[in-house]
Parts: C-alpha cells; sequence; structure tokens
C-alpha cells in the first residue's frame, strides 16, 4: 500500500514491512507394479514298429500202380508246412516343464521439507528529485 500526500514537502514513506515466510513443501509418489510370467513345454516321442511274416509249403507225392494180373499199387507222401509270426514294438516317451512366476511390487515416498525464510522490504516515493534513468 502506498501513501502519497500529494504536497508541496516532497516524499512520505508509503509501505514498510519486515516478517518471516514459512512455507512447506509435501510430496506423495506410490507406484504399485505386477508381472506374471508362465511357460510351458511338453515334447511327446513315438515310435511304432510292426512286421508280419507267413509262410506256405506244401509237396505232395502220389505214385498208382495197377498190374496186368489184377494187382493194385498206391503210395501217397505229403507234407504241409505253415508259418505264421506277427511282431509289433511301441516305444512312448513324453517330457515336460512348466513354470510360473508372480511378483508384486509397492513403493511409498514421501518427502516433507519445511522452508524458513526471513525478509524485508520497503517502498519509498520521492518527489523532490527528478526520476534518472541509468544508462546501460
Amino acid at each position: 500500500m502506498s501513501e502519497y500526500d500529494g504536497g508541496d514537502t516532497g516524499a512520505e514513506f508509503g509501505h514498510v514491512e519486515t516478517g518471516e515466510d514459512h512455507q512447506s513443501l509435501e510430496q506423495l509418489h506410490q507406484v504399485n507394479a505386477s508381472e506374471a510370467d508362465y511357460n510351458n513345454q511338453f515334447n511327446v516321442y513315438e515310435q511304432n514298429h510292426a512286421a508280419a511274416e507267413s509262410t506256405s509249403f506244401d509237396q505232395g507225392h502220389s505214385v498208382e500202380f495197377t498190374g496186368a494180373d489184377g494187382s493194385h499199387y498206391a503210395e501217397s507222401n505229403f507234407t504241409s508246412y505253415d508259418h505264421a509270426a506277427a511282431e509289433s514294438d511301441h516305444v512312448f516317451a513324453a517330457e515336460g516343464s512348466e513354470s510360473s512366476h508372480e511378483a508384486q511390487f509397492s513403493q511409498l515416498d514421501a518427502l516433507q521439507a519445511q522452508l524458513d525464510s526471513a525478509f524485508s522490504e520497503a517502498t519509498v516515493i520521492d518527489t523532490d528529485t527528478p526520476p534518472s534513468i541509468a544508462a546501460g
């Protein structure tokens, strides 16, 4: 606030103030985070083998004779062989892995600062001296 008389006497003091200034700074920073990972890997191995065998063997022999006197002779030989085989192999294997991971994170930072300062200021109006401009 400035007070100016406007009379012929000249200068008057307008505003003089001294004091202290108190300020505070508070800051709050909060972080919440989480992560989750999942991994799996499975492998299957399989092998098949099959074999079949079949053998058939037949042999025959036949002799027949009839004489002039009426005699009769007959002979038969016969061989039969059968063989059947089957084979089967089966191999099965499996392997696997599975993993899981979870993490949670929380952080809270608080900053509090107190700022104190002293100040003094004054305003003077002088009407007797003409204003001057400093050369710069």
